[in-house]
């Protein structure tokens, strides 16, 4: 495992399912400009994965709307993702996702990542918020069983641009809508005798 936050996120080119269910090679990097949540699965045609698929699939116009792409990946084949997108969700598939889905066949873009398990060879829950430049802001790695939360996610990213936009820190519990903090000894002085007596 590797601690990628604060650093360029590792560039890849791949094949992908596309939101309209074309193949086609995309590149990390061509989202510059974008926020991007970029997240790892580990199976097609499995338990956890498809609720967490169709979690953020759900939540997919929050994300546009904050300038932010998702993508997701596992070590399954283009073929593999593209079959289970075309499975109704009622028999076990994704139905019509609407963000990209990676083929990590040959495991490097999991390894780069830090989050592939070597036994059994999947990728781990590993979730990595990239800023509009590719440097990783926040990342998570979840065992196999554990899904994860996209409303946390979601506030994550809010977090993120509200330090972008206002030069404050978010402390801890911080939701849109809350105070940010001053990162300064009076700053936060000032944030704690008003916020945590």
């Amino acid at each position: 495992m590797c601690n990628l936050v604060a650093e360029k996120a590792p560039n890849f080119t791949a094949q992908a399912v596309m939101a309209d269910n074309s193949i086609e090679e995309l590149t990390l990097s061509s989202y510059k400009g974008k926020y991007v949540v970029l997240f790892f699965y580990p199976l097609d045609f499995t338990f956890v994965c498809p609720s967490e698929i169709i979690a953020f699939d759900d939540k997919l116009d929050e994300f546009k709307k904050r300038n932010c792409e998702v993508i997701a990946v596992s070590v399954d084949s283009q073929y593999s993702h593209w079959a289970w997108k075309n499975t109704p969700r009622n028999q076990g598939g994704l139905g019509e996702v609407r963000f990209p889905i990676v083929a990590d066949l040959n495991k490097k873009i999991s390894k780069k990542y830090g989050v592939l398990l070597k036994k059994p060879g999947v990728a781990l829950r590993g979730l990595f918020i990239l800023d509009k430049e590719g440097v990783i802001h926040h990342s998570t790695i979840n065992n196999l069983g554990l899904g994860r939360n996209v409303n946390e996610v979601l506030r994550v990213v809010d977090a993120l641009q509200f330090t972008e936009e206002h030069g404050e820190v978010c402390p801890a519990n911080w939701n849109p809508g809350d105070d940010g903090m001053k990162p300064t000894a009076e700053g936060v002085a000032e944030y704690l005798e008003e916020h945590m007596s």
